[in-house]
C-alpha cells in the first residue's frame, strides 16, 4: 500500500466501524427495551404470587395437576399380573378406582402415553387392550 492510498483505506476502516458502532447501539437499545419488559413481568409475576400465596388458606397445599402415582399404579397392575390383557374398566375395578366415563377416559389417555413409550408391552408386564 502507498502513501495515497492509506487516507482512503483509513476513511473505509472508519465508515465500516462507525457502521458497526451503530449496529451494536441499536441491538443494545433492543435488549435494554426487551430487559426492562422481562423485569416488569417478572415484577408482575412476583406481585401475583404474594397476592395467591395471601388468599390460600395456611396449611392447605395445592393438589399437582397430575400425580406419578396413578401411573405408577397402572404400571403395577401389569406387572403383578404379566399374563393377563387389561381393559380400563378392569383395570379401575382392580385398583380400586371410579368407574365412570370420565375416569376411564383419563385413565385412556395415561395409558396411551405409556404405549407410545413402550412400557405396558414390554415382555413380563400385562398387556393393555384397547376398546374395539
Amino acid at each position: 500500500m502507498n502513501v495515497v492510498e492509506l487516507p482512503a483505506d483509513l476513511r473505509a476502516r472508519h465508515d465500516e466501524a462507525t457502521t458497526r458502532v451503530g449496529e451494536l447501539r441499536d441491538r443494545i437499545e433492543h435488549l435494554a427495551a426487551a430487559l426492562a419488559e422481562t423485569e416488569a413481568r417478572l415484577t408482575d409475576l412476583a406481585t401475583t404470587r404474594k397476592v395467591i400465596a395471601e388468599l390460600v388458606p395456611t396449611g392447605a397445599e395445592p393438589e399437582p395437576p397430575e400425580s406419578a402415582g396413578a401411573y405408577q399404579a397402572l404400571l403395577n397392575a401389569f406387572n403383578e399380573h404379566p399374563d393377563q390383557a387389561f381393559r380400563v374398566r378392569d383395570l379401575h375395578e382392580l385398583l380400586g378406582m371410579p368407574t365412570d366415563d370420565p375416569a376411564r377416559h383419563v385413565s385412556r389417555s395415561r395409558l396411551g402415553r405409556l404405549t407410545r413409550k413402550g412400557f405396558p408391552t414390554q415382555p413380563g408386564r400385562g398387556l393393555y387392550r384397547k376398546r374395539t
